[in-house]
């Protein structure tokens, strides 16, 4: 795949692991893991580029006596799935265009 598309999509797989509820790190990874296998360094490079998009903000509590930064989506994020799930519609109909087979 190549590498900027597959940033992309990376981007907005961690945008929608974050639609539902607020997150942590740890906990984002396990959520994606069973769409895609993502490393620390990779999450939190995504992360980081995230927040500064704007697409997502930080927190920071104590979670039984240690220091937890949550993530959250802003609507700047949130636009942003909207955003591929419509570029999503237009690469299927370019991949079935591309694949069909005519006889």
């Amino acid at each position: 795949m190549d590498a900027q598309l597959r940033r992309g999509v990376l981007d907005v797989c961690v945008l929608a692991a974050l639609r539902k509820e607020d997150s942590y790190g740890y906990k984002i990874i396990k959520d994606l893991s069973d769409v895609i296998v993502l490393s620390e360094s990779t999450l939190y490079t995504i992360l980081k580029r995230l927040i500064e998009a704007k697409m997502v903000e930080t927190r920071v509590t104590e979670y039984e006596g240690r220091i937890r930064k949550y993530y959250h989506i802003t609507s700047v994020g949130l636009a942003r799935i909207e955003e591929f799930k419509s570029d999503a519609k237009e690469l299927v109909k370019l991949y079935t265009f591309i694949t069909e087979e005519k006889l």
